[in-house]
This record gives C-alpha cells, sequence and structure tokens, in this order.
C-alpha cells in the first residue's frame, strides 16, 4: 500500500477511502483501463488524510444525506484492520448524524456494528453486500481473497439482528459458471434466511472491457490448470462474446424469469433504480416502489 493526500472525498455523496483491492476476484471491472490506474491494482492507494476531508465536508453541508462508500473499492478491505479509516469516517457520519451505506464483501464489517447501529437508530445505514456464487469452494476459486459466501450470509443475519436493512448486490453471474437455478436457489436462500431487504440485479452476466477482461481470462487459465471444471472456458467466452462489453448468460431471460418468482414469492424487492433510490433517501420514510423486470 501507499499513502497520498486527497483534495476531495465526496463526489457527490459517496467516497471511496481506499483505491485498488486485494480481494483477487477474477471478473473485477475496477482493474479496467478505463479507471486509469496509474499504480498496481493490489499496491493499494490510501487516503490518509480521508477522515479529517470527511469531517470538514459534512460540517459545511446544508442537508443531511446518505454517505456512501464501496462502489470502486471495497472499504473493508484486510489493511482497513490496522489502519481503522473505515470506522473513523462511520463515526464522524454518527456525529453529524448523517446516514451510511456501504458495499463491502467482508465480514470485517461486523467490527463497526456498533456504530453502524448508532446512525441506523438515529437516521439510516444500509449495509450492501455482494453474494455472486453459493457454493463457498467456487467462492475461493473467483474470489479468493475475501470470506465466503457462507460467511457473508452471517454478516448479513447480524446486519438484520441488529436491525440494519440489508441489500444484496446479485452480481456478476457468470455465464458457464454459475449461471443456473441452483445457484439461484442458494442465493436467494440465503437472503430469505439473512431477512434481506432487497436484491439488485442487472441480469444474468457479467461485463468485460480492456483491463479486466485481460484479468479474467488469465485467472480462467490459472483455474483451467488446477480444476476441470474451467477447462475450455475462455475459450467459450472467446467465441460467444468476442469483444463484447455485455457478456450475458445464454439462458438469461430464463433465469431472470425464475429470480423476479422466487423474490415475489419471498416478498424480497428486486430491481435496480427503485432500489438504487431507497437507498439514497434520508431518511427512509418511503417503502419500495414496485420494479417489473
Amino acid at each position: 500500500m501507499h499513502f497520498v493526500t486527497a483534495k476531495t472525498i465526496l463526489t457527490p455523496h459517496s467516497m471511496n477511502i481506499y483505491r485498488g483491492c486485494s480481494h483477487g476476484c477474477i471478473y473485477c471491472d475496477s482493474r479496467s483501463k478505463c479507471y486509469q490506474f496509474s499504480h498496481a491494482f493490489e499496491d493499494i492507494e490510501v487516503k490518509e488524510n480521508a477522515a479529517e476531508l470527511l469531517e470538514e465536508t459534512l460540517r459545511k453541508k446544508r442537508k443531511r444525506c446518505m454517505v456512501g462508500t464501496g462502489s470502486m473499492s471495497d472499504p473493508y478491505l484486510p489493511l482497513e484492520k490496522e489502519l481503522g479509516l473505515m470506522r473513523r469516517c462511520l463515526e464522524i457520519i454518527d456525529r453529524y448524524n448523517f446516514g451510511a451505506t456501504l458495499i463491502t464483501k467482508s465480514d470485517l464489517v461486523l467490527r463497526d456494528l456498533d456504530i453502524l447501529t448508532r446512525i441506523n437508530n438515529k437516521t439510516k445505514a444500509v449495509v450492501q453486500m455482494t453474494l455472486t456464487t453459493a457454493d463457498d469452494e467456487l467462492c475461493r476459486k473467483i474470489e479468493p481473497g475475501v470470506c465466503p459466501t457462507s460467511r457473508r450470509f452471517e454478516v448479513l443475519q447480524a446486519c438484520h439482528d441488529a436491525g440494519i436493512p440489508t441489500v444484496v448486490w446479485f452480481s456478476p453471474l457468470l455465464p458457464f459458471i454459475n449461471d443456473n437455478r441452483e445457484n439461484i436457489d442458494g442465493i436467494v436462500d440465503y437472503c430469505v434466511r439473512a431477512g434481506v431487504k432487497a436484491i439488485i440485479c442487472f441480469g444474468i452476466g457479467l461485463t468485460l472491457r480492456e483491463g479486466n477482461r485481460e484479468y479474467f481470462y488469465d485467472a480462467l487459465d490459472r483455474l483451467s490448470a488446477r480444476d476441470t471444471r474451467f477447462l475450455g472456458i475462455k475459450e467459450r467466452y472467446q467465441k460467444t462474446f468476442g469483444y463484447s462489453y455485455m457478456c450475458s448468460s445464454p439462458h438469461e431471460h430464463e433465469l431472470m424469469t425464475y429470480l423476479v418468482q422466487l423474490c415475489h414469492r419471498h416478498h424480497i424487492q428486486l430491481g435496480t433504480d427503485s432500489i438504487f433510490k431507497w437507498i439514497e433517501e434520508f431518511p427512509d420514510t418511503n417503502p419500495f416502489q414496485p420494479e417489473l423486470f
């Protein structure tokens, strides 16, 4: 890791304390060249003055809002255990009575459950967590540097028990790898048992562009050398999708229809825009508006 002194922190209500990641997810869009990283992705850039900048910014804001983080880099990378920048930022959000929402794949968020609970009791806190596969063994292969799905389920349960609403990012589902009903059943079952409020799903598939495409294909090569289930997968991607940005499952319509039915049966909201709108509302006073698939 390396440290930088940042000039700004919120754009406009979202922040990234870190830049880069050590989770090693094989499909990571943040590796794309369009984000213009000037350093190695695993050499994580730390905004050492993030907390001070955030306090200065929130002190000047006339209108309170939800402060979000995690869209580009997980705020609970392993180095957060030592640095504690995310915890300091949450303490400032709590002190100035703003709301907080975060996206993570890490169980380290449980360390800050006390602050998130205080924020939620006064204003609003939302924990968003990515679940890609219900199979822990597969999870360890495609998301090697982060806790497995079963542990993330326990995190969602703990948040629910603390009264903090949770949202699951059901993304990405990788064509020819985990785009099947069994995986959808497993993830939705986790969501039901954890009392998840909503699922964000952009479709069944993933995006690939320059930078993350090459990393993804290299990862498939490494995996196929150790696991027969990945043999020939890279070649199928190249033949099916070429250089397409959107790589949708051949079974997308069937699987999305199935997902919609499952969520309706279990009273879990499913969508994108309507859920983002609710997450961003400060404070939470309105129920979700239904969104049709």
